[in-house]
């Protein structure tokens, strides 16, 4: 079993009004010096058997399709690593 990672933010040069309400929150909790927040949505897909290219191209019309507005959102796909896997497992 493999996880695959699709990250989904607004484009650059779409308003991102919740990620502007933290950047103007955080300076009154003592968290100075950040100029910029985005926010964003994270998917985490366990994949049965191994993500090899054609499971890859369906992983990415999935996400063009139904994880992410492709008119107002970017996305990205990545495959995390046994390594990165099994340290988030001891956390």
């Amino acid at each position: 079993m493999a996880r695959v990672v699709v990250d989904v933010m607004l484009k650059p040069e779409i308003l991102d009004p919740q990620g502007q309400a933290v950047q103007r929150a955080l300076p009154r909790l003592g968290f100075d010096g950040i100029s910029d927040v985005r926010q964003g949505k994270r998917f985490e897909l366990e994949v049965d058997g191994p993500v090899d290219d054609a499971a890859l191209a369906r992983i990415h019309e999935l996400a063009e399709t139904f994880l992410a507005n492709t008119v107002i959102e970017n996305f990205t796909v990545k495959v995390e690593e046994a390594a990165e896997l099994a340290a988030g497992a001891e956390k």
